[in-house]
């Protein structure tokens, strides 16, 4: 886990936060139980985008990150997801060496090019969906976006993927960061 403390702290006090998206660039799947093509997984990649936008209620990113006002831009991840390739992204197993560090991870997300509209941009960036043990390993990543700043990157292994797209994977992330994570982020800066 890797947390600026000081941009933490200013990401606190401020009552917006931009959601660029889901983002699958760094992305592996296990090969069983993905038989995508082309154009099924630009479809899927797009719809999980979308779950996030269209059911704000169950998916609430202003209640999981404490602001009153959300605004969305997914310009820049859904660029980045529709230039992947089915082939690229599917494995037989996903080995350790899939693993990012906190630091590759920073790294990456350091050099995005984010919208500028507001302060603090927020995404998901996929490391893994595994089928064969049911888990996903999600980055979330927040950035300061004039600096490309990582304020930060932390990653959260979710279990209990469905059939039905791993949509709870990403509602399982929102739900433990509104329970509890988001207290214990508030409470290492507030030390």
């Amino acid at each position: 886990m890797y947390l600026n403390e000081s941009l933490f702290s200013d990401f606190l006090k401020v009552k917006e936060i931009l959601w660029v998206g889901i983002n699958f660039s760094k992305a592996k799947f296990t090969r069983s139980g993905f038989d995508f093509t082309q154009e099924s997984l630009q479809h899927i990649l797009h719809e999980w985008n979308m779950l996030i936008l269209n059911d704000q209620k169950k998916y609430d990113i202003r209640m999981s990150f404490r602001k009153p006002v959300m605004q969305y831009n997914l310009s820049t991840i859904t660029k980045l997801n529709k230039s992947l390739k089915v082939n690229d992204i599917l494995a037989n197993v996903i080995s350790s060496k899939h693993v990012y560090s906190d630091e590759q991870m920073r790294k990456y997300a350091s050099s995005l090019m984010l919208p500028t509209t507001l302060p603090y941009a927020l995404m998901f960036v996929i490391e893994s969906f595994d089928s064969t043990v049911k888990t996903a390993a999600i980055w979330v990543v927040i950035t300061q976006t004039e600096t490309h700043e990582v304020v930060l990157c932390v990653k959260n292994p979710a279990g209990i993927g469905t059939r039905n797209y791993w949509a709870r994977t990403f509602y399982n992330v929102f739900y433990d960061i509104q329970s509890n994570t988001f207290r214990r982020w508030e409470n290492m800066v507030q030390q």
